[in-house]
């Protein structure tokens, strides 16, 4: 962590009098922004899995900065991993020691409110893990997924990583399997295998492309399942976030799968990056 260099715009930022900070904390990378006099700057740094460590790297770039919890005057979480508020407040204790004022959400709910700010509708998050979310106009939220690698996170890049292996093992390749499975990061080793999946189900083959459409429709039946525990109507906004669903051909598949599971659904590319929704809570926060 430590070697993660500071760039002048960061060290511009660091002098000022208060920061307002939001981090979007996924399966392999913390991506930070720092959010002061409406100036935003970025940092990505390797992810924990454990979540328990997260606090020790905040306090890592909190030291590169020098700042302390009088200089932060607020911080936003946005965490995989997280949904009831028992687990955000665990969290939120946690790293308390950091700022003025702490706040935890869900790294899907800051998927959502970058992509499609107050509008109602339907997010559908695919990176290392998957989850869909929603909200409708009442502000009331619901989920389908986002239960992690062992229960769940259909259509994730970890997913494709994990069908494409067993795959593999029916057709008697064990080794690397039995490697990547019993490794130091079974999830993120097999979620980096999602990209050369994907390139051989775009060149044709036809197992690939099984285990694509297969995640293709999980996802869609998620996005219908919340939709409806909404009742978000006949057409619904609707947008995306991860990094596997950066990949246009993926997502392009995703959109076909989602129109035909009978949900009508009106796209819009995300207006901004969940550390970005994150670090504008943490600045309307540091103003209350």
């Amino acid at each position: 962590m430590d070697r993660v260099a500071t760039t002048s715009a960061e060290r511009h930022v660091s002098r000022r009098r208060a920061v307002c900070v939001g981090a979007d904390v996924g399966g392999t990378w913390i991506r930070i922004a720092v959010w002061a006099e409406r100036r935003v700057v970025t940092t990505i740094v390797p992810a924990d899995r454990d979540l328990e460590q997260l606090a020790s790297v905040l306090r890592a770039m909190w030291r590169r900065r020098r700042w302390d919890r009088r200089r932060v005057a607020a911080l936003v979480v946005a965490s995989r991993g997280l949904w009831t508020p028992a687990e955000r407040r665990i969290l939120a204790r946690a790293l308390r020691g950091l700022a003025a004022r702490v706040h935890v959400i869900s790294d899907a709910q800051a998927a959502l409110l970058g992509a499609l700010g107050k509008k109602p509708g339907v997010l559908l998050l695919s990176g290392t893990g998957s989850i869909v979310v929603g909200r409708n106009a009442r502000g009331r939220w619901a989920r389908a997924g986002g239960l992690g690698p062992i229960l769940g996170d259909e259509g994730s890049g970890f997913w494709l990583g994990r069908e494409w292996l067993r795959a593999r093992v029916r057709d008697g390749h064990l080794l690397p399997a039995l490697r990547a499975s019993h490794g130091r990061d079974p999830v993120r080793t097999m979620a980096a295998m999602a990209r050369p999946v994907l390139a051989r189900a775009r060149r044709g083959d036809r197992r690939a492309r099984r285990i694509v459409a297969e995640g293709q429709r999980q996802l869609a039946a998620g996005a219908l399942q919340v939709a409806r525990a909404l009742r978000l109507g006949r057409t619904v906004n609707a947008s995306w976030a991860g990094s596997v669903l950066a990949d246009r051909w993926y997502r392009a598949g995703l959109i076909r799968a989602v129109a035909r599971v009978g949900l009508q659904a009106r796209w819009q590319r995300p207006a901004e990056q969940p550390v970005v929704a994150a670090a504008r809570l943490a600045a309307a926060l540091g103003r209350a």
